[in-house]
């Protein structure tokens, strides 16, 4: 089995530390190590190097590199632009095709957080027995709801899917729900039939290209024009351009919603979307504290907030609660928590301005 990590994201939502050329996935901003250095680590320990792909940005190759040495070259797979993830997916599956069609493969979030590194493990395995037993098929590990999240889209169990598998509990797919509202969302957590979606895919790498060829046509006949260069002295340059004409689609949209027979396994191992600043504050918060600080505050009557700010930089609080205080020297950033992913409006805003796009 191999582990593809998507590591080419924009990271948007966490402006103004994540940017265009320092994304959230490469850079500090859980702790002292990155999230992809985080991910691949965790990986290590149920994976060799040998085994452990990187899709990434071109812009980006040095700098994972820099981050990951022991990983082989040839693991690094870079893309010429951002497509979103359909693109992302299948271009990473056609590399690892090249020399290794009938392995069986796991999608892995760079920007993911886990709390139970054992658990997480085992759901992985259970999801590459279950696969490896039914093929042709696809698997999705889902994460067990702890409260009524409304920033992540929800898979839908519906009847069971014969026994277990490696302890876990195998349902088909009934439905993919979108990001609920609160009230929708505390009816999910209530239902107990509704999983968050952390797409986490397991799959054999052919039947999922095979999926492109029925569902996307138009990005499988692009990465066939792509492998016919494979090995020949233009293939970056016909690679590049072909890519470029990928259309823009998410794998859930272009792909997971329009396949029949998909099967999901419940797990619970702790795992948490590091998004939005929201979500870096319940990462990073410690029991008890009053707020949650990267770098110095000084503050009077002010709780539970995420303050964030550059070595050597006060900041002072008077009065405030549930804010993010994002300072990166050059811009700052002042919003409610509760609205951190309104963020990446700011940010669409900023790209239509050109006085302003020097920030991103």
């Amino acid at each position: 089995m191999i582990a593809l990590i998507l590591a080419g994201g924009g990271g948007t939502r966490l402006w103004p530390v994540s940017r265009k050329d320092n994304p959230k996935q490469i850079g500090s901003i859980v702790g002292g190590d990155s999230m992809l250095s985080t991910t691949y680590y965790r990986l290590r320990k149920s994976f060799e190097p040998q085994d452990i792909f990187v899709a990434a940005s071109a812009d980006h190759g040095p700098a994972v590199r820099e981050q990951l040495p022991e990983m082989p070259d040839k693991n690094l797979v870079l893309e010429p632009c951002r497509r979103d993830t359909a693109a992302a997916i299948g271009f990473a599956l056609l590399n690892v095709a090249r020399k290794r069609p009938d392995e069986t493969f796991v999608v892995i979030n760079s920007d993911a957080h886990v709390r139970d590194a054992d658990a997480y493990h085992r759901a992985i395995r259970a999801a590459d027995a279950l696969v490896r037993a039914n093929p042709g098929r696809t698997a999705l590990i889902g994460i067990r709801p702890e409260y009524p999240e409304t920033g992540y889209g929800y898979i839908k169990m519906g009847e069971k899917a014969g026994g277990l598998a490696d302890g876990h509990e195998v349902y088909e797919v009934e439905q993919f729900v979108e990001k609920p509202d609160l009230v929708t969302a505390e009816e999910y957590l209530a239902d107990g039939r509704y999983l968050w979606n952390p797409t986490l895919i397991v799959g054999s790498v052919s039947d999922f290209l095979d999926l492109f060829a029925k569902h996307l046509p138009e990005h499988h006949f692009l990465f066939m024009k792509m492998a016919e260069s494979f090995g020949k002295e233009d293939e970056e340059q016909t690679v590049s351009a072909y890519f470029e004409r990928l259309p823009k689609v998410s794998i859930d949209y272009g792909i997971l919603e329009k396949v029949s027979g998909l099967l999901v396994l419940p797990a619970e191992f702790g795992w948490m979307d590091i998004g939005n600043w929201r979500t870096v504050r319940e990462v990073m918060a410690a029991a008890g504290e009053k707020n949650t600080v990267r770098g110095k505050l000084v503050e009077v009557d002010s709780q539970d907030n995420l303050i964030f700010a550059p070595v050597g930089k006060l900041v002072a609080a008077v009065g405030i609660e549930g804010l993010a205080v994002i300072d990166a020297g050059d811009a700052l950033l002042v919003c409610p928590l509760d609205r951190a992913h309104e963020v990446k409006r700011l940010v669409e805003m900023m790209e239509g301005d050109e006085e302003l796009r020097g920030y991103l």
